[in-house]
């Protein structure tokens, strides 16, 4: 087993699916019409917007990434601003859960940055060519051997002032639990950089008070409460062998979703005394923002829906 391949438990039978409101089938197709669209105009224009200046060109990326998030019919939340990256000669290694494909243009939003991805991207239909035009760096996730040279190239692009986006978990988790630990290996990167880490909580909620038709197939993910992290996270959840097309109409069906991104405090990987510290340190923050993430959520809620 590759240290680039841990295996989570959540499958697409018993974490993916949707338990609230949901739009009529019509909406829904005009959605993933709209938001495939933006995607394949976003391929098409890559070339063009690495012409540009990195200020001008993080600004654009930034709207795109805001305008297909909200095309597949995702509201999305953004807390926290952090720095431009190359502003301290470096780069930053950003750091996320991972639970959906929605996650990479939801983090480009925030934070656009070259990925970090698996070998396989680059033959995935639409978003392939899109990945290799934008810059990500593919590392070989099932060859040990391939991991120094991953390293290396990741701490190369750092050491040149760029931001690298990384999901350190390895595999998508369905949002409803912890999650995975961090592997560590990518933060060896960031040392030998000598760049920060920048942890970033990635969260799916159902808006409160969305005004849709109920679901009549509830998800087969446990109990929920409503208008909570958990009623979204089935919805958005990308897991297992679960077909890409499934989970694009999954989500776009899905009435009154948000994604909410949180960008915290940077970690200075300087002077750490390893990087699997690094990478503790990093998911300690991530799982302390889901948890003060959690305790607004209820503090928020009328007292019946909190006790439920």
């Amino acid at each position: 087993m590759s240290a680039w391949l841990p295996v989570a438990p959540c499958t697409p039978r018993d974490c993916a699916g949707h338990r609230g409101a949901v739009r009529p089938p019509l909406p829904a197709a005009a959605l993933l019409l709209t938001g495939c669209t933006l995607v394949l105009l976003g391929a098409v224009c890559v070339p063009a917007v690495l012409l540009l200046g990195t200020a001008h060109r993080d600004r654009l990326i930034r709207r795109w990434a805001y305008t297909v998030v909200r095309a597949f019919g995702v509201r999305l939340r953004i807390n926290g601003r952090p720095a431009r990256p190359g502003e301290a000669g470096v780069g930053e290694l950003v750091v996320a859960n991972h639970i959906s494909w929605l996650d990479i243009p939801l983090v480009a939003a925030a934070l656009p940055g070259r990925m970090l991805g698996k070998q396989e991207i680059r033959a995935w239909p639409l978003l392939g060519p899109l990945a290799t035009l934008g810059g990500t760096l593919f590392i070989e996730r099932d060859r040990l051997r391939a991991l120094p040279d991953a390293v290396r190239t990741v701490a190369g692009a750092l050491r040149a002032g760029s931001r690298v986006v990384a999901f350190p978990e390895g595999s998508t988790w369905c949002g409803r639990g912890p999650g995975g630990r961090f592997a560590p290996a990518v933060f060896q990167a960031a040392i030998d950089a000598g760049a920060s880490v920048r942890p970033v909580r990635i969260d799916y909620r159902v808006h409160q008070g969305h005004r849709g038709r109920p679901d009549a197939a509830p998800s087969r993910g446990g109990p929920e409460r409503e208008g909570g992290a958990g009623d979204a996270a089935g919805a958005v959840a990308f897991v297992g062998d679960d077909p890409l097309a499934a989970s694009l109409w999954r989500v776009v069906r899905a009435a009154g979703l948000t994604a909410e991104i949180s960008v915290l405090a940077p970690i200075p990987a300087r002077g750490e005394p390893g990087r699997a510290v690094l990478a503790r340190q990093a998911r300690t923050a991530v799982l302390a923002a889901g948890r003060t993430a959690v305790a607004s959520d209820r503090a928020n809620r009328p007292a019946e829906s909190v006790h439920h």
